[in-house]
């Protein structure tokens, strides 16, 4: 039985015990922006006045390493989101190479829900309930402290329910303490939260480094597309064998000289060589009016229409991609070498005749390639200490589990310490930014001028991704 199976089964049964939860505890709720059901408890906050206390040293000491990691993670989030927005409008081809919507909630399942699977591992229930205890209780608690360190009284600590789900923690300060608290110490209260999840952070990207090489081994060079050339529209000489001026109806009537992962290729001949193209990958190319073109090398690798995870050359194991790029230079243009592909289980042999790569003479090649957008998951760009293009393997499940687990605690924490800090009034960053500008513009008449008019900015910039999203998704 699958892991998703047991996942699903505790999401439900989850689901079933907040119901009661919140039924027996209906008095104690309170119902915020129409959907939010807020739960009040003292749970922890004599812990967080007691932690407050005995380290206030410290924490007085660090006041300023905080408000200055407020700053730091503020100023990136803004400068990315600006980067983001321009990118995203300003070439309409990122909407083709990425076709999820450009903002969407972080929820269980999220990468199937909305697309995004070939750039994130999957997001189980379990795995959302563990990461959100330890990234709510850490950003809040932090907030806590500080708040009690400068004689501003928490009133409560609580979680948010959305339906019977949990969706959010808090820790409820006195806010009349906290407006009339110095700007410093407010920015320092607000800036606690994503410092404490910038640590843990950190924290949890070693353990995952750690976990990470206690759990899988290389067990081979991984290939997901075929060498790839650019040739100029204007030399194509023939589609299939035959020469034409119309160039998109003969792409549509070629015949289909391999069929490989259901994609069914044909061939094309230009400066006297030839080269295979999907059908429909090149009349988009044609039609969009391009002078140049991509198509596939007539190379050994799609020839033999091989497949899987390259495991040895030669009787020479291959455990990493390096392995094969240290390997090639031995090897001759018209060498014959033997290659086995471990896929779905079982092992595939190819005798292969090596071609000669037409950038480099003398360089000998199979004809093997990696599209980066499709091959690279999130959790291998920031995984450095994983050799790219290279398969794993792993012997204990419940490492395995582990391992995906640290990760996305690591990665919320990262996400939640980011875009908290953007200045909206939903997140610690708006009253950051409202106190920035107050402090140095002596003016509180300006600083709610400038955090309405950033606050409506952000807001514009977030409905035109969406609006630009739906319009070229569903409407071009």
């Amino acid at each position: 039985m699958s892991f998703f199976v047991y996942d699903i089964s505790f999401l439900i049964i989850a689901s079933i015990l907040g119901i009661i939860f919140l039924y027996k505890r209906k008095k104690n709720l309170n119902r915020e922006m129409g959907i939010f059901l807020l739960y009040r408890t003292q749970v922890g906050v004599k812990l967080i006045e007691r932690t407050s206390k005995k380290y206030k040293k410290i924490l007085g000491s660090l006041k300023y390493v905080v408000i200055s990691v407020g700053y730091i993670l503020m100023a990136f989030i803004v400068y990315t989101f600006a980067k983001t927005a321009y990118i995203y409008v300003r070439y309409p081809l990122i909407t083709e190479v990425f076709d999820s919507p450009p903002v969407f909630p972080v929820i269980p399942y999220f990468p199937a829900i909305f697309g995004v699977e070939n750039i994130f591992p999957p997001f189980y229930f379990t795995y959302f309930l563990v990461a959100f205890i330890v990234v709510a209780t850490v950003h809040e608690f932090a907030h806590g402290i500080y708040a009690k360190l400068y004689k501003i009284n928490i009133k409560s600590t609580g979680v948010v329910f959305l339906g019977p789900l949990l969706a959010g923690a808090f820790v409820e300060q006195d806010d009349k303490q906290m407006e009339k608290a110095k700007k410093s110490n407010q920015m320092a209260v607000l800036a606690a939260g994503v410092s404490a999840n910038v640590i843990f952070m950190i924290i949890f990207f070693l353990l995952w480094w750690l976990l990470f090489s206690i759990t899988f081994v290389p067990a081979g060079a991984m290939f997901d597309t075929y060498s790839t050339s650019i040739i100029n529209v204007s030399s194509i000489e023939k589609i299939g064998n035959k020469n034409t001026d119309n160039l998109i109806d003969a792409i549509d009537n070629a015949e289909t000289e391999l069929t490989i992962e259901e994609a069914n290729l044909s061939k094309l001949t230009a400066n006297g060589t030839s080269y295979y193209f999907e059908k429909q990958a090149l009349k988009k190319q044609m039609e969009s009016g391009a002078e140049q073109v991509v198509v596939f090398n007539d190379f050994p690798a799609i020839n033999q229409e091989m497949k899987g995870t390259i495991i040895e050359i030669n009787g020479q194991k291959i455990k990493t991609y390096e392995d094969v790029v240290e390997i090639m230079p031995n090897y001759k243009p018209g060498d014959k070498i033997e290659i086995k592909t471990k896929y779905e289980n079982k092992i595939l042999e190819y005798d292969i005749t090596l071609a000669e790569d037409p950038n480099t003479e003398g360089r000998a090649v199979i004809g093997i390639g990696n599209d980066l957008l499709n091959s690279l998951q999130i959790e291998e760009r920031f995984a450095f200490f994983k050799s790219q293009f290279t398969k794993y393997d792993y012997d204990s499940d419940i490492l395995y589990f582990l391992y995906y687990l640290v990760f996305w605690v690591f990665l919320l924490n990262l996400a939640v310490a980011i875009f908290n800090m953007l200045p909206l009034l939903i997140f610690d960053g708006g009253r950051f930014f409202y106190l920035t500008i107050w402090g140095l513009t002596k003016s509180e008449k300006t600083a709610k001028k400038a955090y309405k008019w950033i606050g409506l900015l952000i807001l514009a910039a977030i409905l035109l991704l969406i609006g630009t999203w739906i319009f070229r998704r569903f409407l071009i």
